[in-house]
């Protein structure tokens, strides 16, 4: 690579999975048994960060890793370390979703259940954010182009299962400076910066309202 390129953008994406899982056994855990309309806020809030977690190691392993291992032959053992980490979380995921659709169901037990996995999930996903960060990210910013490494966010956005892509979009712009922010939009395909502008911005207020702070 001629020069080691900006990639500042991935830690407020990482901030936003910091944020809402460290919340989880609290937002889960208070909800009131009978209060189905908070209970399917909840679930509904915790299915879309899921699916974006899912997007987002798919991107990682789709277009990063092998450009990686291609290039880096000296770090190999690194990316198959950050690599593993993916199949642990992959674990908790699955578990989480699990202990979500019974929730949603009413089953006896779920909702602690639940709080604790999505909780694990938390920790395991910040002990793997920091290994990325610290070693993975130079790599990435030494050995990949400015074009290879911003497909990330349209593959993210065009495979998220999610029905709240506007819920991503705010949380990661909340971890923005304004500098970032402006260069997201500039970046946006033009009907990303409609939805967002137009209707996004105003339900992701209204929802996080909703949800209530992530941090205490």
């Amino acid at each position: 690579m001629a020069s080691a390129i900006d990639v500042s953008d991935m830690y407020p994406v990482h901030n936003s999975f910091r944020d809402t899982l460290s919340a989880a056994p609290h937002l889960v855990g208070s909800v009131d048994d009978g209060d189905e309309a908070r209970r399917e806020l909840i679930d509904n809030f915790y299915r879309n960060i899921i699916a974006f977690l899912h997007v987002h190691h798919h991107g990682e392993e789709e277009l990063v890793f092998p450009l990686l291992r291609q290039r880096c032959p000296e770090d190999l053992a690194l990316v198959d370390v950050i690599a593993s980490q993916h199949r642990d979380v992959d674990e908790l995921v699955g578990q989480s979703v699990a202990f979500l659709e019974q929730w949603a169901t009413g089953a006896a037990g779920a909702q602690a259940q639940c709080a604790h996995t999505l909780g694990a999930l938390g920790v395991r996903m910040t002990e793997h954010l920091y290994d990325e960060e610290t070693k993975l990210l130079p790599l990435c910013s030494t050995n990949l182009t400015e074009q290879e490494w911003g497909v990330l966010p349209g593959h993210a956005m065009g495979a998220f299962a999610g029905d709240k892509i506007w819920l991503i979009l705010g949380l990661i712009r909340q971890r923005m400076n304004e500098e970032q922010r402006a260069r997201m939009l500039a970046h946006m395909p033009p009907p990303a910066v409609e939805m967002w502008t137009t209707v996004g911005e105003a339900s992701f207020n209204l929802l996080m309202a909703e949800v209530g702070p992530l941090q205490p």
